[in-house]
This record gives structure tokens, sequence and C-alpha cells, in this order.
């Protein structure tokens, strides 16, 4: 079994909780998937502070799960403990970086899973498995405890079957959550995102059964800010794991280390001019929130592509932009009529959280009904 880098045996009624081997537990090494940091991993002396909530309300702990190698990319294939497979297609990709974490919960090894989301890596596995994930607005949630990948965009969030997983998943994170009383009155706006027809169309179709009225809105600068929060995303995580490259780049796999050194190959100026262009991204984001509550656009372009080619994933995210801004985004999954569901991204600003699963859920029953 490759969800799991560890499995418990629980008993009992509490949610069953799966938690990305990243997150600290006490008494439990953390590896962060990597051999390199698993040769070195002491048992934790306590759990990361995003367990607390979780802890006192009696959750299960099913297991920790697995990740692409230190949270370093979208795949979710792992050289050191094997692939999750993806349980709409075991020939797909599962998504990453927190794979196990989507696997656990679409195959009902799991109530709720924690995952951590830099660059994607809650909805992007989301996407890839058809279940649901929420990126938490950065800062909200502690990282105390948690590995770093990339400090200034490192969120930990919650994923699930479906909305009510997501909300209970909040409220182990944070004791005393509650989603907005009402959608009602929500005004949406939709990014012109080119994607695969079947997935456009399983969106507009979504929409139009929610009875939003989503008018198309071009957002200046997505994609400059796609290619900054990446440039950004690397730099930070060779600082995050140049230790780890420069002890033992043998544990660490040729896919991870190569975007590490990347990090490394950046000069000052250029790193400079992408921390302006992260406060310009906000700035716009900013105005844009005054005009609409909820930006819609594909979680991805593509659907799953198949493990020799899952770096397709790179170039079709619609992420990115959300981790630069610092803001939450809701990914969920939408049918398309055929095998394999697109899933929606909405998109909401800082701290709107109870309002993108208030909507969330109201969409969600819409396509049950429809």
């Amino acid at each position: 079994m490759t969800t799991f880098i560890t499995r418990y045996e629980t008993s009992g009624s509490g949610v069953r909780l799966a938690v990305k081997d990243l997150i600290d537990m006490e008494g439990e090494p953390t590896t962060a998937g990597c051999r390199a940091v698993a040769r070195r991993a002491l048992p934790a002396r306590s759990d990361a502070a995003c367990l607390a909530g979780s802890r006192a309300a009696g959750a299960r702990i099913v297991g920790r799960t697995n990740l692409h190698e230190l949270a370093l990319g979208v795949t979710g294939v792992n050289p050191w403990y094997g692939t999750p497979q993806n349980p709409l297609d075991p020939r797909l990709v599962p998504g990453g970086s927190s794979s196990g974490s989507a696997v656990a919960v679409a195959t009902h090894e799991a109530d709720v899973a924690y995952g951590s989301d830099t660059g994607g890596s809650v909805r992007i596995p989301s996407a890839c498995c058809g279940t649901a994930g929420l990126k938490t607005t950065w800062g909200r949630i502690s990282l105390e405890g948690v590995w770093p990948l990339s400090p200034s965009f490192d969120t930990v969030g919650p994923m699930a079957r479906d909305v009510a997983g997501l909300v209970t998943g909040m409220q182990l994170l944070e004791p005393g959550f509650a989603v907005a009383d009402t959608a009602a009155g929500i005004t949406m706006a939709r990014l012109p995102i080119d994607a695969e027809p079947a997935i456009t169309a399983a969106i507009d179709r979504v929409l139009q059964l929610a009875g939003w009225d989503c008018r198309e809105l071009p957002v200046p600068g997505w994609d400059e800010a796609t290619a900054q929060a990446g440039l950004l995303l690397v730099v930070e995580a060779w600082h995050s794991d140049a230790a780890l490259v420069a002890e033992d780049p043998d544990g660490i796999g040729a896919d991870v280390r190569g975007r590490l050194q990347l990090g490394a190959a950046f000069d000052d100026a250029v790193v400079r001019a992408a921390w302006q262009a992260q406060r310009d991204w906000q700035a716009t984001l900013e105005r844009i929130f005054t005009e609409v509550d909820i930006l819609v656009t594909p979680t991805l372009t593509i659907f799953p592509p198949p493990l020799d080619d899952g770096d397709d994933l790179l170039v079709s995210r619609c992420t990115l932009p959300v981790n630069l801004a610092g803001v939450p985004a809701l990914s969920l999954p939408v049918p398309t009529g055929g095998p394999l569901p697109a899933s929606i991204q909405l998109i909401g600003p800082a701290g709107s959280e109870e309002r993108l699963l208030a909507a969330g859920a109201l969409l969600e029953a819409a396509v049950a009904a429809g």
C-alpha cells in the first residue's frame, strides 16, 4: 500500500484523520517523503500546532500519508515510498504533492486528510482524484512543526470527499470554525482561461445549475503571477532544503533535486523583482475583490495525465497565482458526463474560507439535484 508511509490501528467513533507526512506527530519521525530526511529523522518531540484541535476532538489518526518528495512536485510520484494509486484510473498520476491525502479520502480510508499547499499541493491532487480540497489563507493555520518548503507560501488545509468533510477538517484545524449562513448574494466572475473543452463545458454547466450569474472578467497579470510564484517558490525551497542536497544528494530524487538546484540559480535582482511582482499582484486581487466576491477558474486545464506524462501538470495548473496572493481557494469535482470529473476552483479574498465553503455547498447541492 503506497497511500500511507505509516499506518495505525484505531478504534472508536472519532473522525478518521490522515496526516501528510511532513506534519510532526509526537513520537513519530517525519520523513517528508524523502530518504535523505528519513535517514536523519528522530521521533518528533511534540505534535505540530495544527494537530491540537484534532487531538482535542478525539479524531482517530489512521496514518501518515505519502507525498511527492519534500512537497516539491505536482505528480505525486515518489521514488522512495512508491506512488499512491489514482482511484479513478491507476494509469494516471494522483497529483501532488499531497497525493496520499487525496487518495486516502477518495478510497474511504479516511474521512478527512490534512495536506499542505504551497503551489497547489492540496488542489492539484484533489482535482486528479475527484475529491475536494481547501487551500487556506496564508498564515491562518499555524505551520509550527510542519516541514518547510517555501515559508512565504506554505499553508496547511483539509482534504475530503465533499464540502461537509472540508468543514469538519476546518473545525479540527480551527476549533469554532463555522461556515457562513448563506451563499446568497455572492457575486462571481470567471477568468477567461483556456482548458480542455470538456472541462470548460462542465464548469459552464455547474455554474448554470447553481444559478450564478458569472460574468467573464480578465485579470491582468495572471500569467505573470504564475511565473513569479514559481520562481519564488523554488528560491525559498532551496533555502529550506539546501543542506539536504549538500549532505545527502543521493537521498533526494533527481526531479526534486533539480528543482531545488534551480532555486539557487537566480540572482538577487531577479528575486527582488519577483517580490515586487508579488506586492503588485496582491494589490491587483485586492482591487478585484472589491468588485466581486469569488473568482472562478478550472483547477487544472487538463485531465490527470498518464504517469509517464505527469509533468504536464506544471503548465496546466491554475493554482500558483493563489499562493502568490496568499488567499484561499476551494477545489471541487464537477461531473463531465465522462469517466473523469473536472475540477472547479473558487478563489476568495483573504480570510473568506467560511464564504467559500458556503458557496461550495450550494454548488455541490445544485450538482446533486441537477
